[in-house]
């Protein structure tokens, strides 16, 4: 048997967005011998559809569960009086940013607090996140009897708009208001001369430390109790981060921000049951002390076809000969274009580059999923569009742009049943 292998497809992808609609396409990659599916996070979106700017690390997103019960473990009372409160808060406020609420909310006076629970807003968010909870516990018990492993994204950034800021204001570099101190980005690079500003909010690492990280054993428990797998999302973030004052309208004035390295990997780790159960996403322009720091922790990075073909390739570690046992393979993500779409944009110089790796008269899709499935990964994940051979008009997102991202769907056709079978059966 060869290498295991799986699929990077969203919930959101599906025909109908609910679990139903799950169950139905496990049973399509377990009866094709597909023992991975790949997912998006499953906190609720922002008002763009991105669910890497969702107001809550914890809570899941309500709208795909009808299922009613009481499913909660007694660890999600770190977080769900607090989301509902935010939930409840917010919608009588306008949806306005925490920020702006009247003071003795923003600042959580305990008896302002109380009067809040007995809203019904309250109750029903708590019902919804129920509903949630034992439906999602009732399709992954149906994923494992299927034999299919579930991988879950877990965003080291939270958005500061959000219930985890509001609650734990202490665990971030906030002032005195709760405005950032300082917000998240990268420095001036060949992609941009002003660096990038993203204006995410960033950690105060000795206040986590101070609570023996306790903030991030919940956050990863829960995540651990959701996916059999995480990928942890940018994160070279554990190693440094670009601290920007918030002022600043571009990014040129940051400064690197110290992160907790070793210390935290190591606490998460210690949660979960192996270090297989992670997988590094170590993607971009990555420090030589980032790569080593996955290294010496043991655990699996990202490796990305798409980015295998520029530069040098001798030392590309995207580059299909170069890829390691220490790397899950991606022939891209949910941030590239489909390969049939980077394949139509790229020049000439990369097409050449790229047709010496593939087989005569073999196309640049099936060329590339091959490629995957040969290194030396122990795991291919391929996005369902690629799989289904569709061009740019199916990309999942563009980075840097709000529109028309998150949209794409499948369709339950007999191409589906048809790609998936050729899938896995290479």
């Amino acid at each position: 048997m060869g290498k295991s292998r799986g699929v990077l497809c969203h919930l959101t992808s599906l025909p109908i967005t609910n679990l139903e609609s799950a169950k139905k396409f496990v049973t399509l990659l377990s009866k094709n011998n597909i023992g991975f599916w790949q997912m998006l996070p499953i906190t609720p979106p922002d008002s763009h559809g991105s669910p890497y700017a969702s107001p809550s690390a914890f809570a899941g997103w309500s709208e795909l569960m009808k299922k009613s019960e009481n499913a909660f473990h007694d660890e999600d009372s770190f977080w769900l009086d607090d989301w509902a409160l935010y939930c409840t808060i917010k919608s009588h406020h306008q949806n306005l940013p925490w920020t702006q609420w009247p003071i003795e909310l923003r600042d959580r006076d305990p008896s302002a607090l109380q009067q809040w629970r007995n809203k019904i807003e309250f109750n029903s968010e708590l019902q919804a996140q129920s509903n949630f909870q034992a439906a999602w516990n009732d399709f992954r018990n149906f994923a494992s009897e299927k034999e299919v492993s579930l991988i879950g994204d877990l965003p080291i950034f939270v958005a500061h708009d959000s219930a985890d800021v509001w609650a734990h204001r202490e665990l971030f570099h906030l002032d005195e208001d709760g405005l950032p101190s300082s917000v998240a980005g990268v420095p001036p690079d060949y992609f941009s001369e002003d660096g990038q500003k993203w204006g995410t909010v960033l950690y105060d690492w000795d206040a986590h430390r101070r609570e023996n990280w306790q903030w991030w054993k919940n956050r990863f428990a829960r995540m651990l109790r959701l996916f059999d797998v995480v990928r942890i999302d940018h994160f070279r973030g554990f190693h440094s981060a670009w601290a920007i004052p918030p002022q600043d309208d571009n990014a040129k004035n940051g400064s690197w921000q110290a992160g907790p390295k070793d210390e935290l990997i190591q606490v998460l780790i210690k949660i979960a049951n192996s270090e297989k159960q992670i997988i590094a996403e170590d993607l971009g322009i990555i420090p030589k002390e980032v790569a080593e720091m996955r290294i010496r922790n043991n655990l699996n990075g990202m490796a990305v076809l798409h980015f295998g073909f520029d530069g040098k390739l001798k030392t590309n570690p995207h580059h299909p000969k170069n890829i390691t046992k220490q790397q899950v393979v991606y022939t891209g993500t949910h941030d590239n274009d489909t390969t049939l779409g980077w394949w139509n944009h790229s020049d000439d110089k990369r097409k050449r580059r790229i047709k010496q790796s593939l087989k005569p008269g073999e196309d640049i899709v099936s060329g590339c999923i091959r490629l995957a499935l040969d290194c030396e990964s122990n795991l291919a994940i391929i996005p369902l569009q690629d799989i289904l051979r569709l061009d740019s008009n199916s990309r999942m997102n563009t980075p840097g742009t709000s529109i028309n991202n998150w949209n794409w769907k499948f369709s339950w056709d007999n191409l589906l049943s048809e790609q998936l079978e050729w899938f896995g059966s290479l």
